[in-house]
């Protein structure tokens, strides 16, 4: 009870002051918290919306190479077993060129899959969405095609293409493979390189192309992230089985360099919105160090009471804890409610411009002035999205809070060591 009048002298300081020093500090970190959680989940929308391509689509979480194809749904079976699999599928991929009858050809990779394989891998039919047809590999000469891929040959269903291998060699005849396949399906995966340069075909067609090709198994994991255990447990399970003849790799060693200038790119973003933080602090101590500097005669008057240094210091340390908290649950409130609604809140910004864009345009016609079109954050002419997603991170979210509060507490701190340093004496002795 003693202690009551720290914080009785801390809320008179902060909501009795004359200072708009308070209000602008809490906006400040506010807004610093706000934009960084909108930024960092918008980023993380389109940075983890890639991997998700790149892992549910390319390269899979586990894949098993280099073993006795005749063993393939053994392995299969293998891995399913394993505790954290959540699918295991077979394929095949190839290096092609691709041509229409319009003879433009492109360079493209063929997976040759099972018919069943979305079936069995629910993640890859999450992500493929598919614009025109369907799923169908049911005939051997079915082909689906990336919607950027279609636009360039300026094909659509049931137009026929024609496959020519660059690597393979028929086993019966010494020449390039090559066969014609009719278009069943057409998908888009979010990915610009896939729907540009990749295919899909029925896993056995890939013998009429390649007869040497060699099968491979692509194995999804419940997390990710726990692919190295995954990895020796799996590699112990095949030894134990009597297998030695094995190659067993990772999604991190396909992807590291990619991944690598993801993290680095989100770091470099990270710290440069940051930046507000540190902007915001140092006015938050240049006011907070003003305030002592008014208030020496109270802070004088406080000490020859009975008031300690330590008890002196904490009022303006309580102030700048009550700025930070106050800014940073703004931050945190506002930010999250707009990154939850991303797309309505940029919907939202969009047509506030297009109608200035309007009134400025019906401006310059009055006075025979050029004009300009609409509007848009993200077009779709430059970026390649649909529409704007965005992933919260629940750690991520806390570590901004905490930088904004931090923020605040730390510059009050240094700001309040001046409090402790005026001498009742002097302060007092011409009043």
């Amino acid at each position: 009870m003693k202690k009551l009048w720290i914080l009785f002298v801390a809320s008179r300081y902060i909501f009795k002051g004359r200072s708009s020093s308070p209000v602008l500090a809490v906006l400040g970190i506010g807004i610093g918290v706000l934009a960084l959680i909108v930024i960092i989940a918008v980023m993380n929308g389109f940075q983890l919306g890639l991997i998700e391509s790149i892992l549910e689509i390319s390269s899979y979480h586990i894949r098993l190479e280099s073993f006795p194809e005749e063993k393939a749904g053994y392995f299969q079976e293998l891995f399913l077993s394993v505790p954290g699999v959540k699918a295991a599928v077979q394929f095949k991929e190839l290096q092609v060129l691709v041509r229409g009858w319009r003879s433009s050809q492109y360079a493209v990779l063929v997976r040759g899959l099972k018919e069943d394989t979305l079936h069995l891998d629910s993640e890859m039919k999450r992500i493929l969405e598919f614009e025109e047809g369907s799923f169908d590999l049911s005939g051997r000469n079915n082909i689906l095609l990336g919607s950027e891929l279609s636009h360039r040959l300026g094909l659509g269903i049931g137009d026929v293409i024609t496959l020519y291998s660059i690597t393979g060699i028929l086993s019966a005849e010494d020449e390039t493979g090559s066969d014609n396949f009719i278009i069943t399906g057409i998908f888009r995966s979010g990915y610009y390189d896939y729907d540009s340069s990749w295919a899909f075909i029925n896993i056995d067609s890939i013998s009429l192309l390649d007869a040497d090709n060699d099968l491979k198994i692509g194995v999804k994991l419940a997390n990710r992230f726990k692919d190295i255990s995954l990895l020796d447990q799996a590699g112990r399970l095949f030894i134990n089985e009597g297998f030695n003849d094995f190659k067993l790799s990772s999604w991190r060693d396909y992807n590291r360099s990619f991944f690598g200038a993801l993290r680095t790119e989100k770091l470099f973003m990270f710290i440069l919105v940051g930046l507000i933080f540190i902007v915001v602090g140092l006015n938050i101590y240049q006011a907070q160090r003003r305030s002592v500097l008014q208030r020496r005669e109270e802070i004088g008057l406080l000490r020859a009471v009975g008031g300690s240094e330590k008890s002196v210091q904490l009022v303006f340390i309580i102030d700048g804890a009550v700025i930070g908290l106050t800014g940073a649950c703004f931050g945190l409130v506002f930010g999250l409610l707009i990154a939850v609604n991303i797309q309505q809140f940029f919907t939202l910004v969009e047509n506030i411009v297009n109608g200035i864009i309007f009134l400025l345009n019906n401006f310059a016609g009055n006075f025979a002035l050029g004009t300009s079109g609409d509007f848009k954050i993200f077009s779709p002419a430059v970026f390649y999205v649909k529409e704007i997603t965005s992933r919260i991170i629940f750690y991520e979210v806390a570590l901004i809070f905490a930088f904004g509060f931090l923020s605040s507490l730390i510059a009050a701190w240094f700001a309040s060591r001046k409090a402790t340093k005026i001498q009742p004496a002097e302060v007092l002795r011409y009043e």
